[in-house]
């Protein structure tokens, strides 16, 4: 529901702050005196199309804030936090602001935060449905007429089955074609597949085996070296002159003088011990050392044949080493999967067909659904356009079949609404069949049956009276104001049959200065209200028979 609408340096407008209620509110004001400059403003706010001229003569430039309070579940929360512009929705108030600059470039915000002209548009069709003689879009575009027929067909359980299945078909369609081009390609690369595996079992690779065989190979290179350095070392240690002996009969000389010295020597005869102890392991390690295999058995030719040809396998695989062992696994899987993979294949054909024949399914009854509300809609349509004195049009709602390859979550239905305005004469769409005060009551009888299907809380009807007078006024005054029961209404009128209808009523006037023109708008109170609509009567000259007129007219509302 729109709460506020704020202007400044607005056209004729230089300050303006407007608080609308629920129920249906009537601007009224004599010709000129500026009532389509609030629509304008509005829609300013809402994302339409901007120019310098808009901006009030002197100001550098014009700002319209339009405030919004859209139920918890509305649609406009998704999308905001789609866009980042909130994190969950809360129900809470929304504001919408553009500001509009003297050279034609404007700025717009979103709860003060700056976004897109074209999001403020997607927010603003949510939110409002402005229906004027040439200005209407949601009911003209045909893309709305689908979700508008299913809303007043009331069978979105059926819809919601539908769309699951489209969803299970395009995603078993999409495996199967990924199955098939992948066994494929793989049958193609059969041969080179088993190749490739061949070699990697003949050389069998292990992870770790590169640095295994790098060291083994460094280690040999040096083998001579390292074993004259070992003996060497062995000599110093275990030789009849070595340390492992010196040790020893130090250890001799000093356990045969402890008793004499007390504690004193037990340090040094407990370290003399330890040295001798890792000596000995030292030793044992440098011996073993030379029995070791790596060192006295190894052959570096063979290690290194086996490390370079590991090395260019690796690069003819585009591969590390390390990696060999598992590009063999999945070369094997690979494989398997070509031995495999047409039994993989047939099942998701299977399920495809399957996934395929309940989307049809759920289709066909879509359809039916639609059929049947289709000529409930048109039915109901018919008994709008009577009183609305277009008793000689006829409305219908056209299904049309959709090729497969057009065929989506959706359905396989084309709709479209269309009116034949006169008998005899063809069916076609709204826009370009009906004249400007017709269409406008035709989207006021769209409106009154199909209110439940548009997410806009808000409708603003912008001379929807246009042309029409008497009973016919009347008519559209009782539609109006039943749409009023439902959804907030707007109306910009002429028609004091109209106007009598308001729960709310304001008056545009536009005041003349020495300098300027500015237009105002003024709250009515029920007196008020009965001397507007006198006006709108008898013209300027307001008689006691108008005044009476208008009582009769406000009294018979309520």
């Amino acid at each position: 529901m729109l709460l506020g609408l704020t202007i400044r340096d607005f056209v004729l407008i230089e300050r303006l702050d407007l608080a609308f209620r629920s129920g249906l509110s009537v601007l009224t004001g004599e010709t000129g005196a500026g009532k389509s400059i609030l629509l304008d403003a509005l829609g300013l706010a809402l994302g339409a199309r901007a120019e310098s001229g808009l901006v009030r003569r002197g100001a550098a430039q014009a700002v319209v804030t339009a405030e919004f309070a859209p139920p918890e579940h509305h649609p406009v929360w998704a999308l905001l936090s789609e866009h980042g512009l909130v994190a969950e929705p809360d129900g809470g108030t929304l504001v919408l602001r553009r500001v509009l600059g003297a050279d034609g470039r404007s700025r717009a915000f979103v709860d003060d935060a700056p976004a897109s002209v074209g999001l403020l548009k997607q927010i603003g069709e949510m939110l409002v449905e402005i229906q004027g003689q040439f200005e209407q879009h949601g009911l003209l575009d045909p893309t709305t007429h689908r979700d508008l027929l299913d809303a007043f067909g009331d069978y979105a359980g059926d819809i919601a089955a539908q769309r699951a299945r489209w969803q299970e078909w395009r995603r078993l369609g999409a495996a199967q074609a990924e199955a098939e081009a992948a066994l494929a390609q793989s049958r193609a690369d059969e041969d080179y597949l088993r190749h490739s595996l061949a070699e990697l079992d003949a050389m069998a690779p292990r992870p770790g085996e590169e640095d295994e065989l790098a060291g083994q190979r460094a280690l040999l290179m040096h083998r001579e070296k390292l074993v004259s350095a070992v003996e060497d070392a062995l000599g110093e240690l275990a030789g009849n002159r070595g340390a492992e002996r010196m040790l020893n009969t130090a250890l001799r000389q000093l356990e045969r003088a402890r008793d004499k010295a007390g504690a004193l020597l037990d340090p040094a005869i407990a370290a003399l011990e330890r040295a001798a102890v890792e000596t000995q392991e030292g030793v044992a390690q440098l011996t073993a050392a030379l029995r070791d295999d790596g060192l006295q058995g190894g052959d570096v030719e063979k290690t290194e044949e086996r490390l370079f040809a590991l090395r260019a396998l690796a690069r003819k695989h585009g591969v590390a080493v390390d990696a060999l062992a598992a590009l063999r696994e999945t070369i094997a899987g690979r494989i398997a999967a070509i031995e495999d993979g047409s039994g993989t294949l047939a099942r998701l054909q299977r399920e495809a067909a399957a996934a395929s024949a309940a989307y049809r399914d759920a289709a066909e009854k879509i359809a039916k659904l639609r059929r049947r509300a289709a000529t409930k809609l048109d039915a109901a349509i018919t008994r709008e356009l009577e009183p609305l004195r277009l008793g000689k049009a006829r409305f219908q709602t056209v299904l049309t079949p959709l090729s497969e390859a057009e065929w989506s979550e959706h359905g396989q239905d084309r709709v479209a609404f269309t009116v034949a305005t006169n008998p005899g004469a063809p069916f076609g769409p709204l826009a370009r069949i009906a004249s400007g005060g017709e269409l406008s009551r035709f989207m006021l009888a769209l409106k009154v049956v199909l209110s439940a299907g548009s997410p806009a809380a808000t409708l603003v009807f912008d001379e929807v009276d246009s042309g029409i007078g008497g009973a016919a006024a009347a008519a559209v005054g009782e539609r109006l104001l039943r749409l009023g029961e439902q959804l907030q209404v707007l109306v910009v009128t002429h028609s004091p049959q109209v106007a009598a209808m308001g729960a709310h009523h304001w008056r545009v006037a536009k005041k003349a200065g020495r300098d300027d023109t500015m237009t105002s708008v003024e709250v009515l109170s029920a007196s008020d209200r009965r001397e507007e609509i006198a006006r709108m009567l008898s013209g300027s000259a307001i008689t006691e028979e108008a005044r009476a007129a208008a009582a009769s007219l406000i009294a018979g509302t309520r």
